[in-house]
């Protein structure tokens, strides 16, 4: 069973941030890591066109519960906050994810704005960025970002970080990179709303294949097959009830969510449903994952400023909190049960899950 061992809310300081930028249905501006000791939690966030950094603190904060297994933050003060200096985005960001390098020690932090323009920069995991330039490079889009701009979203291969995935709503892309050099593009049929590399199960030699939500479809693309474009399986959701959510677990089980409130986990041996949490949410979900601790467990969020945890197989909640606005960025911690989300009313609330 897993619980929440802290709960906190803290402020922005309206120095930092004044009026955050509104973003996408997609709350996919956050990223964060927390200290080895569990002490305090780096949040990285995203508005307009720059990336800021705020230091929240974890320890000492008691977490009170409400009906139905509500848990209550306890309010924290940020204790650092700061401009992340580095080559700025010229138009709003979109998503920013955070991977470990190959150096101990350095994150790498990914940006991509609405117009498909990606930003790679090497970080101490103290936040400041590495003096080794060298590791910090800017990728302009294929056409350029000639175009309207739309949401797009980015992650990195676990095995190779070197290589990132960026994908594109409006133009129907995902672009491949490694580091500054583009390899391919692939072209999807419906509007992409998420993308996660996932383990191939298939060959057991240790690659990755991309997992991608768009329209009501979850499409699987394997990046060295030429057939198809490169797509290897299509699974269809719900006629006109879109994903907005895609995860994998480190069992590379495949988890869904969207516009039907209904969590679907499928097997990437046999890609069939494992298992369907029909209307867990009471409104669309947008964010969704596993639990590193337990498999068995997943997280997901919804529109209605809710987030909850709970066993998948069973459809049993655990626990749930809220926020106090709409979510402009949530994010899970790289192999660590560290939960973090940014709402529109400038308050950050960071989860510790321990088992």
């Amino acid at each position: 069973m897993l619980e929440a061992r802290t709960l906190v809310k803290a402020a922005v300081p309206s120095t930092l941030i004044r009026h955050p930028s509104p973003g996408n249905l997609q709350s996919t501006r956050l990223a964060l890591h927390a200290n080895e000791e569990g002490s305090s939690c780096w949040v990285y966030i995203a508005s307009g066109c720059h990336v800021f950094r705020v230091q929240v603190p974890l320890e000492g904060a008691l977490v009170g519960e409400g009906k139905e297994s509500l848990l209550i933050p306890a309010h924290a003060e940020v204790t650092d906050s700061m401009l992340v200096n580095r080559c700025p985005h010229r138009s709003e960001i979109q998503s920013i994810v955070l991977t470990e390098s190959d150096s101990a020690g350095y994150l790498m932090l990914g940006s991509v704005d609405s117009c498909g323009h990606l930003i790679v920069s090497k970080l101490h995991i103290g936040g400041e960025v590495s003096d080794d330039s060298r590791l910090t490079y800017s990728v302009l889009p294929q056409d350029c970002g000639i175009g309207e701009g739309s949401w797009a979203g980015l992650c990195f291969s676990p095995n190779q970080w070197s290589m990132a995935a960026v994908v594109r709503s409006f133009c129907k892309s995902i672009d491949i990179y490694d580091q500054d050099i583009h390899l391919q593009t692939l072209r999807t049929l419906w509007y992409p709303s998420s993308l996660n590399f996932i383990e191939n199960m298939s060959n057991g030699n240790g690659s990755f294949i991309l997992a991608v939500a768009e329209g009501s479809q979850l499409s699987i693309w394997d990046l060295r097959m030429k057939e198809n474009g490169g797509c290897l399986h299509r699974i269809s959701g719900s006629l006109g009830d879109n994903f907005y959510a895609v995860c994998s677990s480190s069992t590379s089980s495949i988890a869904v969510g969207g516009a039907d409130r209904t969590v679907t986990v499928y097997d990437p041996r046999r890609w069939s449903a494992l298992s369907r949490w029909v209307h867990c949410s009471k409104y669309e979900i947008t964010g969704l994952a596993f639990s590193s601790i337990n498999s068995d467990y997943i997280y997901v969020q919804g529109m209605d400023y809710e987030v909850f945890c709970g066993q998948w197989e069973k459809s049993e909640k655990v626990f749930t909190f809220r926020g106090d606005s709409n979510w402009l960025g949530f994010n899970k911690s790289h192999g660590r049960d560290v939960l973090g989300g940014w709402c529109d009313s400038g308050s950050i609330f960071v989860a510790d899950v321990v088992g």
